[in-house]
């Protein structure tokens, strides 16, 4: 490492002011921080705040904490494909196809991420944001292994120039940057990112029969239409895949869908990362999982289809919802951030996501849709949470 060190201290000369790469030095700074902590302390007299993590440090942690859903979303693109094709092979090969196809995935979405903070560093003469470290990653693991290079570059683009830079970069967006690139990906190309576009297939023929519809497409058909029995009975023995819907398959994620958000075992790891390194909120996650227990938990009561009669439980094992709720609802910019204001905003994201996915077939995932409305309400909760502390405490102040 010091002969990286010794590279950058001889090269900084160039990029300060007065150097002939003078307007570059912020993608130097970005590049040197990234491997090494800053020198700069504080000299000034007085009471310090010391912290061993910076933002940077922050964003590695989150990453750190996405890596097994990234592995086992590798592992699974390779196993649904060759299920689909009916070969039989190692769980090496397994994994090295879906490595394959999931890499340029990753690749391409980081390289016109940066590319794009890097554009607005250099313009605007500010540090780069470390705010795409996480994105970058987030992007690739909710998109369906099927989708074309092109787009991940288009739906990137948009998400960071529309969804954070025009309001002014890192810390200042009020949705949700993955989820936007996302949700512009789904209304304007909904061929490449609905419908069965979970399972790659590549060059192979898929086996006679084969289907591959996402579990929550199985629960819509069965649970809206009488004549095709049960929701449970339906995920249990869907079409060619008997047995592939069961809950134990449901929790480990070994069923076709986005790259890295199929598994609530993964994401379940990836919370405890985050929360023992107190880089996730531990309220929102378990408000989300209160409220989809609770919403569901009134929609049996009230069911007049199969659908609502479904186990309230079976939200959380379905779909994207616990990667959802472990990384993209606890989004430190655009969640709520007073206490209880995030045990409301959580409570209403998970009891939104399961209205929208019982009464609303256009949208059966609901996790996306109900992050990004509650984000736009953040702001509105934390507002009447410090209200409603500043009359109590006026109260207080008169009595």
């Amino acid at each position: 490492m010091k002969v990286i060190r010794d590279f950058l201290d001889k090269q900084k000369e160039h990029f300060e002011k007065g150097g002939k790469w003078e307007k570059f030095y912020y993608i130097y700074e970005a590049h040197e921080t990234l491997l090494y902590s800053p020198k700069s302390t504080a000299s000034a007299k007085g009471v310090q705040i010391r912290d061993a993590i910076d933002l940077k440090r922050l964003m590695m942690t989150v990453i750190i904490a996405m890596v097994p859903c990234l592995l086992f979303g590798m592992w699974n693109v390779g196993y649904q494909h060759h299920i689909a094709t009916g070969q039989a092979v190692t769980f090496l090969e397994q994994f090295l196809l879906g490595a394959q196809v999931v890499l340029p995935v990753v690749i391409v979405s980081y390289a016109t991420g940066l590319s794009i903070e890097f554009t607005f560093a250099t313009i605007r003469r500010h540090p780069v944001n470390e705010g795409f470290l996480v994105t970058g990653m987030l992007i690739p693991l909710i998109m369906p292994p099927t989708v074309p290079l092109w787009q991940v570059a288009m739906g990137t683009a948009f998400g960071v120039i529309i969804g954070k830079e025009v309001f002014g970069g890192t810390g200042m967006n009020i949705l949700n940057v993955a989820l936007t690139a996302r949700a512009f990906l789904y209304f304007a190309y909904p061929g490449e990112l609905s419908g069965d576009v979970w399972t790659y297939i590549g060059d192979a023929s898929v086996v006679e029969g084969y289907s591959g519809a996402t579990a929550l497409a199985v629960a819509q058909e069965f649970g809206t239409s009488t004549a095709n029995g049960s929701v449970l009975e339906g995920l249990a023995s869907y079409n060619w895949s008997a047995g592939l819907f069961n809950v134990q398959n449901l929790t480990l994620g070994i069923i076709p869908g986005s790259i890295g958000e199929t598994s609530a075992v993964m994401a379940l790891v990836g919370a405890i990362i985050l929360i023992v390194t107190g880089v996730g909120s531990w309220q929102i996650m378990l408000s989300v999982v209160v409220g989809a227990l609770a919403a569901g938990g009134l929609l049996n009561v009230l069911a007049v289809n199969d659908y609502m009669a479904m186990p309230a439980y079976y939200h959380i094992i379905i779909g994207g919802f616990a990667f959802g709720t472990v990384f993209m609802a606890t989004d430190p910019v655009s969640a709520a951030h007073t206490e209880r204001g995030k045990w409301i905003y959580g409570f209403l994201v998970g009891a939104i996501t399961v209205i929208i996915r019982v009464f609303n077939p256009a949208y059966p995932e609901g996790i996306m849709m109900a992050i990004l409305l509650m984000n736009v309400f953040a702001p509105l909760i934390d507002h009447y949470v410090i209200e409603g502390n500043k009359k109590r405490r006026l109260k207080r102040a008169t009595v």
